[in-house]
């Protein structure tokens, strides 16, 4: 069956053009590039309306030229040559800094196929980044491909040729859509689809009215008519979904069906201990979840529990009482978190929380009646990792705090009966597999996340895990209030923020200022050499906006009048593990009274005397992110203060990210939010960091109801053929769908 889809693309399309979509968009069989489905299609009839062209975006539009010329660059040797494009939308001077509406000027260099071939009144496809300059919209140097020079479609009269939908691809600065669709046309030709099984099981295909695979495959790629491609969209948004949930109720079965080792609550044990002395009462929320936590280990089947929680609901207190359940009945637990500067904060917070039941540590521990809490990351001197890893490996830590270092070979554990994972959305499901993998019989598993996950989205990630929310805060935390700090309209305000920085500090408080990056030498977000440069940078009239680093702004801040007098230290991931420690440890002991960081204080960091938070350049920042971020303040029963600092304009897509941030405090008001402002969904988590999501027709927020439907197929499948021995199509379809390159995992700071 599958053998078709595994099949290497030259066996298909040749060498070369296999070479080329090798290269470019790293596909190298039938069925990765039969499955590289169009993003959007064009009506070949009608312009694109230019008013709805996203600013900074890569885009393909369809246009007339309205008029071309050509001069000589001032700065340097060549010529600019400048075409104004129109969607006929409108006459007259416009609001754009003079330019018509309806219209967008492009610049080419030295380009001498644009001076020649795009004369008025001829109709193309254009292909680049729109970017503002000089108050108007432009193209510097895209690719365009002529219209007047229509498909090779004998016999077809003109009103179906117009009618006829142009296949948009997602392209890369040097494949356009359009030579995309050429390669694949010529594989719709070649490619053997009687050999490709279907994965949806007859019963299914039937009950929808979906098209026959191959039907299917030829119409999503080359439909004759718009109904043709939302027909075979449809067909293979169901098939995504059923695989993804059939893989995940595959997976739930096996982990229902592998024995744990059942930890039992222990009358006299060290959790009784603990929550006689606990200094306050646990929320009504950490109570039922506390039992559900508890009900699930004594079980002989491996708890899979995903818990949500607000930054500063108290997950950790949870987290440690299950923990304490598992040490009493003779187990050992591990807490894996994403960096090591949270790792360090959980060691040291647990062991203060444990009081004298934490040995050997603080407060002179009680001997046998105490549980050793160890730390093992991968920049502890030589000696102490080895005695950690010894610790962990004979059981005489009963709770061990780690980073990814927990997951390298060389790590073993005595008998390892929980694994909690901390911030989610750093750690895939291979990083929960390999942690399983440490324990001779499959261990207990809790996942915390601090950003809310909608329904859906837990549906469709976290479908392997059942899941629980603590959604109310604990007494003394104070609101956060959120601002967005705009230079662009108000420039006076950036040496106000120092000055309202300084009022905070001589109440006695403390502030943090983040950065999105570390010195003036790295390139932020960006990456050297990526983009075109526009006319305005050729021609000497703008530079790129310098983006906030850490050592510049600790430099900066060293003379800021308002200041004067403040101990500013700097923190981020390049620095030295003991310096980032001492520095971590001043600011807690309010020594250090105004740090600026990167992003490793993005979890965990628990200051509760700081009550301003700065972010600078906060557009560079995702939703959840800045989320996560203002949750540092506001944590002592102090009001809490956060200012998102852009010099982008008003109008800027990316500012509606921070006016989001700014509305509300609501964790999953906000992650729904997210997920509709986010380009393709690369919600997949950490397998996701190299960008393209795994989600190739799916959103989870607009197609619940599909979702929903083959989650119900999925089930009553897997109930009644939990091996896939009657499915051979899906089965395929569901190894090949969960294989892509597993990324490793990355650390971020």
């Amino acid at each position: 069956m599958h053998a078709e889809l595994e099949l290497g693309l030259e066996r298909r399309i040749g060498k070369r053009s296999a070479a080329v979509i090798e290269k470019h968009l790293g596909i190298t069989t039938v069925g990765g590039l039969l499955n590289y489905f169009p993003r959007r299609y064009l009506n070949r009839g009608e312009l694109t309306p230019i008013s709805e062209v996203p600013l900074d975006e890569d885009v393909t539009l369809i246009a007339r030229v309205v008029s071309s010329t050509t001069r000589q660059m001032r700065a340097r040797r060549g010529s600019i040559t400048d075409v104004v494009i129109s969607d006929d939308a409108g006459t007259g001077p416009g609001p754009r800094g003079g330019a018509l509406p309806g219209t967008l000027k492009i610049s080419f260099f030295n380009a001498y196929r644009a001076r020649a071939e795009l004369q008025p009144g001829r109709r193309a496809l254009f292909s680049g980044k729109v970017t503002r300059y000089a108050g108007s919209l432009g193209l510097t140097n895209p690719d365009f491909q002529l219209l007047d020079e229509d498909p090779d479609t004998p016999g077809m009269d003109p009103e179906q040729l117009a009618a006829m939908p142009i296949p948009i691809y997602p392209a890369t600065a040097k494949l356009t859509s359009w030579s995309i669709q050429k390669v694949v046309s010529t594989l719709l030709d070649t490619a053997e689809f009687e050999d490709i099984d279907d994965p949806l099981p007859a019963g299914i295909a039937a009950r929808e009215k979906f098209l026959p695979v191959a039907d299917a495959y030829r119409l999503i790629h080359a439909p004759q008519t718009p109904a043709d491609w939302q027909r075979a969209r449809d067909r293979f948004r169901y098939q995504e979904a059923l695989v993804l949930q059939s893989a995940l109720a595959r997976r739930r079965a096996q982990l229902a069906a592998e024995e744990a080792t059942a930890r039992r609550p222990v009358a006299d044990g060290l959790l009784p201990a603990f929550d006689r002395q606990l200094p306050f009462t646990l929320t009504a929320g950490q109570a039922a979840v506390g039992k559900t936590l508890a009900g699930e280990l004594a079980q002989d089947s491996p708890m899979n529990r995903l818990l949500q929680g607000e930054v500063g609901s108290g997950k950790t207190i949870v987290a440690l009482r299950a923990m304490l359940q598992v040490v009493d009945a003779g187990g050992q637990a591990a807490l894996l978190a994403p960096t090591e500067v949270l790792a360090a904060q959980h060691y040291e917070s647990i062991r203060r929380t444990l009081g004298p039941l934490s040995r050997d540590g603080l407060l002179g521990g009680l001997g046998p009646d105490a549980v050793q809490v160890t730390l093992l990351t991968g920049s502890l001197p030589t000696a102490a990792r080895r005695q950690a890893m010894l610790d962990a490996a004979s059981g005489t830590a009963g709770i061990v705090i780690g980073t990814h270092a927990l997951l390298s070979e060389n790590v073993t554990f005595y008998d390892l009966g929980l694994i909690v994972v901390d911030e989610q959305h750093r750690f895939g499901v291979e990083q929960r597999d390999a942690l399983r993998a440490k324990a001779s019989r499959p261990p207990h598993l809790l996942v915390m996340t601090a950003t809310p996950i909608p329904r859906t989205v837990a549906m469709t990630v976290f479908g392997d895990l059942e899941t629980s929310v603590l959604d109310e805060l604990p007494a003394g935390r104070a609101p956060i209030s959120t601002h967005v700090v705009g230079l662009a309209e108000h420039p006076a305000w950036a040496s106000r923020i120092w000055s309202r920085a300084r009022e905070e500090i001589d109440a006695g408080h403390q502030v943090y200022v983040v950065c999105p990056k570390i010195g003036t030498d790295d390139d932020g977000d960006f990456s050297p050499g990526e983009a075109e440069p526009s006319a305005a940078d050729l021609e000497g009239e703008n530079g790129a906006r310098e983006l906030a680093s850490v050592t510049g702004v600790v430099d900066h801040l060293r003379d800021e009048p308002a200041l004067s007098g403040v101990p500013v230290a700097p923190l981020h991931g390049r620095q030295d593990p003991v310096l980032k420690s001492e520095t971590m440890a001043s600011f807690t002991a309010n020594q250090t009274k105004l740090l600026v960081s990167t992003t490793v204080i993005e979890v965990g960091v628990d200051v509760h005397n700081a009550t301003l938070m700065v972010i600078l350049d906060a557009d560079r920042f995702g939703i959840s992110q800045l989320h996560q971020l203002r949750g540092r303040v506001g944590r002592g029963g102090l009001p809490g203060t956060c200012l998102l600092v852009t010099t982008l304009e008003p109008g800027h897509p990316s500012r509606r990210r921070l006016d989001a941030v700014a509305a509300t405090t609501d964790g999953f008001e906000l992650s729904q939010e997210d997920l509709k402002l986010r380009r393709e969904g690369d919600i997949l988590g950490a397998s996701q960091s190299g960008g393209r999501s795994t989600l190739r027709l799916l959103r989870v927020l607009e197609h619940e109801d599909v979702i929903a439907r083959a989650r119900q197929d999925a089930q009553a499948i897997i109930g009644a053929d939990p091996d896939l021995g009657c499915h051979a199509g899906l089965a395929a379809a569901i190894d090949d769908y969960l294989n892509p390159e597993k990324e490793a995992f990355l650390e971020r700071g």
